[in-house]
């Protein structure tokens, strides 16, 4: 048995995580701040050897305390701002959380890791860091970091120090870097939910700019089991990408989740849900369009993906009408759900 901690673990990607490694036999503390994209609902279904600690990664005596009172073999970042829009209007936070959480928890890490040699330190980062493809090519582990936003700057950045932390210091690390996560219990800001959530109450469909914009979709249990891998057999120093083989543009995308909701919940008017899609104001400096090139990992990890987008795709629309309880709950009150609706074209 490992004991591990993962921070942002009651997050969408980070609560998958957890409860992969508790199905594996793992003992799992989770550190996370609670706050408005991760809850204890996302764990609640999780049945094992698992600790929830509310707290912050900016707390460095908090972390120390944890590793070392634990025993910790292993940790794994998740804690993030992740919301591009809201790093546009916002990014104080995502300065905070993303570079200074980050400079907080290597900190702590190294210091654990003075005391524990076998201790390994993993980060979860974004395709985002790599900036915007063109028409062709695709992101890999040795693409250029050319991050376009205030969120992808800061995870950048994050990245930045976990490798100088590794190469000046020796902390033995791994970063993985991942496409457009979809599956359930991901927070309705995101394209899917936020789809989802106003289609099930008749309301426009926003999607910004022409719809053009493409994005490679990974399923989250892909993402989670290809981390796993590079957490156990990952080569220390080393970066994996994680992709899902699965490009489509938002509108296509949109589309797809219509076709979906038309089988499962019909609109009230007759009308096709896709007769809802609007297009709004683009969201300023959009990336046009990710792709990730995987096939280090599949060489050298044996990675491989169980999802195909389009069967993904339903069993997630599918999930999220059978729980719209879960988003309310999530949510705190469903005021914020019809918000939601009501702003749609800044909250993508």
């Amino acid at each position: 048995m490992r004991t591990l901690l993962v921070t942002g673990g009651a997050g969408f990607i980070g609560s998958h995580f957890v409860e992969r490694a508790v199905r594996e036999g793992d003992q799992v503390v989770v550190l996370d701040c609670l706050t408005y994209a991760g809850h204890r609902e996302n764990l609640a279904h999780v049945k094992g050897a698992l600790e929830l600690i509310e707290g912050n990664i900016c707390d460095g005596r908090l972390v120390l305390d944890l590793l070392q009172q634990h025993q910790v073999d292993e940790l794994v970042n998740f804690a993030a701002e992740s919301h591009v829009d809201r790093s546009i209007s916002e990014p104080s936070g995502f300065i905070n959380t993303n570079i200074v959480g980050t400079f907080t928890l290597l900190n702590a890490a190294l210091q654990h890791f003075q005391k524990k040699p076998t201790f390994r330190y993993l980060q979860v980062s974004t395709d985002e860091v790599f900036g915007s493809l063109g028409a062709t090519g695709k992101f890999h582990e040795e693409s250029p970091i050319t991050p376009n936003s205030p969120y992808s700057a800061s995870k950048a950045a994050a990245d930045h120090l976990v490798r100088a932390w590794h190469h000046t210091y020796g902390l033995p690390v791994v970063t993985t870097h991942c496409s457009n996560n979809y599956g359930p219990r991901q927070y309705p800001e995101k394209l899917i939910p936020h789809m989802i959530a106003c289609a099930l109450r008749d309301k426009p469909l926003p999607v910004y700019g022409d719809g053009g914009n493409v994005r490679d979709w990974i399923h989250v249990e892909d993402h989670v089991e290809g981390i796993f891998l590079a957490l156990r057999q990952g080569r220390l120093g080393e970066c994996y990408c994680f992709g899902g083989n699965a490009e489509r543009n938002n509108l296509d995308l949109v589309k797809l989740i219509c076709q979906t909701l038309d089988r499962l919940r019909p609109r009230s008017d007759g009308k096709p849900h896709a007769s809802a899609i609007t297009y709004v104001t683009d969201r300023l400096g959009h990336d046009r369009r990710y792709a990730i090139d995987d096939t280090h990992a599949q060489k050298e990890l044996g990675f491989k993906r169980r999802h195909e987008v389009e069967a993904g795709m339903a069993s997630t629309v599918e999930w999220y009408v059978a729980h719209q309880a879960w988003c309310e709950t999530v949510l705190g009150h469903r005021e914020v759900v019809a918000g939601l609706s009501r702003e749609g074209a800044k909250v993508l």
